[in-house]
């Protein structure tokens, strides 16, 4: 059965920025569990946390978080 999931590129994008887990995590509100639970596919952001990530790694949303697979057919 085909199904969509949420891939991510925090890892890398945090690297090129230099900043630590711990430092996303200030800059975002959560904790540094929560960011590496989520970088590691673990756990799915909220839509609000989505866009603070992307706007502290200072990149479009579209390239931090992407859908791979498909929908299931209705």
């Amino acid at each position: 059965m085909p199904s969509a999931s949420l891939q991510n590129m925090i890892r890398r994008l945090r690297f090129e920025k230099g900043m630590t887990q711990e430092e996303l995590a200030l800059r975002t509100g959560v904790s540094r569990q929560t960011i590496m639970s989520i970088e590691r596919g673990a756990t799915n952001p909220s839509v609000l946390l989505a866009y603070k990530i992307a706007m502290a790694l200072q990149s479009p949303i579209t390239e931090v978080f992407q859908v791979e697979g498909t929908l299931v057919p209705v």
